[in-house]
């Protein structure tokens, strides 16, 4: 693994620190912490553990020539870091190791670290909203909700970070909004919102234009069955043409397809039986085909991003909230998710991954290796 090709995303983080009070270097102290995220560390002790237990490794890189810095040390490091530097390092790595393919389902949902409040002034905790490309698994840039706010002011902030171009965008009710639309279509990008009560006249529109689909008979082939956990799940998806909306939807810009995933499950436990009808609305042309994809796409935005992190690396366990350290540790658990799905070698989970490299600095080299690949070819 070259670390000079690891070091060039990391060149425009400045220093927080004193330049005469200096004795860690802040490229040391990053690759430390990303290296021990990767191998399972969830917090400072963790990083520091890792440090110890590998530190001829790290100094056979030219790293910590002094030896690690105590947990502390790393901790006042961190906790300093300009986020938007970072985020913006994140957001650069991911634009160079995985491009875009045309139409891909890009997922915009948000996730709370529950553990990082701050109990000194009962600061609420952090709420992070992630862009995911679905085909792939990758995290392509994150961005925190600002204090007293919501989803509906980060969504945009996060989309001018993004290159959506081509790709369709994908975002439950919260992001259904027409500013957000327009601002996906100005961007090149289409997207698919759901709708709900929060756009009350568009919700009753839609629903009433499908009814007549939702009626007819089912269509054995259209269906899709699935079982696990006790459960039993059918889905059935169907579209239309906006233009079979009654009234005038204008301000939606671009809207072109209307669409509703019904979902039938029945609880073999509990004995239970449930039917829900969920609404979407598109800028793109999508055939039935198309719309369920990129509908089960947004839904495996949960088991295949939010709970990875919460079972696989202990995110809402990971009480640091000190300075802006909770989101620099969540931007790293981001890094180290795709730097472990990158490599392939292993076919095995991510934590598994995880207690591997914490084992095996070889693997964990190849695990940084995968995640580079693009920058050294380049």
């Amino acid at each position: 693994m070259d670390i000079d090709a690891f070091s060039q995303h990391f060149k425009d983080i400045q220093d927080p620190r004193q330049t005469a009070k200096i004795t860690y270097s802040l490229f040391d102290v990053l690759f430390l912490s990303i290296c021990s995220v990767i191998s399972g560390a969830s917090g400072w002790e963790d990083i520091e553990d890792f440090g110890e237990a590998h530190c001829l490794w790290l100094q056979e890189k030219g790293l910590f020539p002094q030896g690690v810095p105590t947990h502390d040390t790393i901790a006042r490091i961190i906790s300093r870091l300009n986020t938007t530097q970072f985020r913006q390092c994140f957001i650069g790595w991911a634009k160079s190791v995985s491009k875009r393919t045309f139409g891909e389902v890009i997922a915009i949902d948000g996730k709370t670290l529950r553990s990082s409040y701050n109990r000194e002034n009962r600061q609420s905790a952090i709420h992070m909203v992630s862009a995911f490309a679905t085909q792939n698994g990758v995290v392509m840039g994150q961005i925190k909700t600002e204090e007293k706010s919501n989803e509906i002011t980060a969504i945009p902030a996060l989309l001018r970070l993004l290159d959506i171009k081509g790709c369709l965008v994908s975002i439950d009710a919260m992001g259904c909004q027409k500013d957000i639309a327009k601002q996906i279509v100005t961007q090149k990008g289409d997207y698919l919102l759901a709708v709900k009560g929060n756009q009350d006249a568009l919700h009753r529109a839609v629903k009433q234009a499908l009814a007549e689909s939702i009626s007819l008979p089912v269509d054995p082939k259209q269906i899709q069955i699935t079982q696990g956990h006790g459960r039993y799940e059918a889905r059935e998806y169907k579209v239309l043409p906006a233009t079979a909306l009654i009234g005038e939807f204008k301000e939606w810009t671009g809207l072109k397809t209307i669409g509703v995933a019904m979902g039938y499950r029945f609880e073999k436990k509990a004995q239970q039986y449930s039917l829900e009808y969920r609404y979407y609305i598109s800028s793109a042309e999508l055939d039935t085909s198309r719309f369920a994809e990129a509908v089960r796409g947004h839904w495996g935005i949960e088991n295949s991003l939010h709970w990875v992190l919460d079972v696989s690396m202990n995110e809402d366990k990971c009480p640091i909230y000190n300075g802006e350290s909770a989101e620099i540790l969540a931007t790293m658990r981001h890094f180290a998710l795709n730097m472990l799905r990158a490599e392939t070698s292993k076919k095995a989970s991510i934590r598994r991954k995880q207690k591997i490299a914490s084992m095996d600095i070889k693997y964990l080299d190849k695990v940084l290796a995968a995640g580079l690949k693009a920058v050294a070819e380049e």
